[in-house]
């Protein structure tokens, strides 16, 4: 594990088998990049990140992880948007996905396996999530697997309510002679939704299992209720298979959700693993943290 520069932040890198992995500990707790070394001397790029960003500040960039804490998504309260109730009742603003991805961190430890870091409080986050608690991000690297833990522990006396997630940024299509059509997601669902303005879901019906990802309907949809915990995109016969799925725990996939979104044209694709779906205060599907409790979402992304 090394430190490398980036735009006058310090990533670190582990090189671990065939896979290389970049990352800001302290900034955002972010995974940047997760990129293969093929034995004929090439690189694939499993987690995206724009060669040529100007950002200033990473959470501005298209790509990487980022970790979305409290909520995943937007929140919306009664026509307001970035607005949400707490279960006192009071109203409390919210930004997109939270705030996780803007903080900073402190590392708690780091080895050429990963690191653990705890997220910094302010009083601004305060404002947005008046808790007392701790909360934790763990990274674990594999050869070709990632291992990413999100943990809540209370250290208060109210129970805490939370519904995070990431928002990994696949490097789709897998090589320059491929297209959208050329690879396919799949996933087994209950339940799916369109995301709309304003916090609403569409239910969708007739949705098959599996799509190839130039489909349009693909964009903003929200899979609920899962039959399985994970989803898979691979190329149309199968080959090249990346799997995202939830593990550990005692409620394995019980409320997993995965949201799948991209931009047209752009170099990536997002399934994005969520505990469950947006505006999850209003929706009634956050998870309730008891009293010197903890809660867990561990995901792992694996090339298989």
């Amino acid at each position: 594990m090394e430190k490398v520069s980036y735009q006058n932040h310090e990533i670190r890198r582990w090189d671990v088998g065939p896979s290389t992995f970049l990352a800001s500990p302290e900034k955002g707790a972010q995974l940047l990049n997760w990129h293969i070394n093929m034995s004929d001397g090439s690189v694939r790029d499993v987690v995206h990140w724009p060669e040529e960003n100007q950002e200033s500040k990473l959470s501005s960039v298209q790509g990487g992880i980022p970790v979305l804490f409290p909520f995943a998504g937007k929140c919306y309260l009664e026509g307001k948007d970035d607005f949400w109730r707490l279960p006192t009742g009071e109203h409390k603003p919210m930004p997109t996905h939270g705030f996780a991805n803007n903080s900073n961190f402190e590392i708690r430890s780091i080895d050429q396996a990963g690191f653990e870091v705890e997220m910094v409080q302010t009083e601004e986050m305060k404002s947005f999530y008046p808790f007392d608690y701790t909360f934790t991000v763990i990274y674990h690297f594999l050869e070709l697997t990632l291992q990413i833990s999100l943990i809540l522990e209370n250290e208060g006396r109210v129970p805490i309510p939370w519904s995070a997630g990431l928002h990994p940024y696949f490097q789709v299509p897998w090589r320059k002679d491929l297209s959208l059509s050329d690879h396919k997601l799949s996933i087994e669902a209950k339940k799916v939704f369109q995301y709309l303005e304003g916090g609403m879901m569409t239910p969708k019906v007739s949705i098959p299992t599996t799509q190839t990802l130039e489909d349009p309907n693909l964009i903003n949809s929200i899979y609920y209720e899962l039959k399985q915990a994970s989803a898979e995109v691979s190329l149309l016969n199968g080959e090249e298979n990346l799997r995202i799925s939830e593990v550990g725990g005692a409620e394995v996939g019980s409320r997993l959700t995965f949201v799948s979104w991209t931009k047209e044209d752009s170099p990536y694709f997002c399934i994005e693993p969520w505990m469950s779906p947006p505006n999850a205060p209003e929706n009634k599907t956050v998870r309730m943290v008891a009293p010197a409790a903890r809660d867990e979402f561990t995901i792992e992304i694996e090339l298989a």
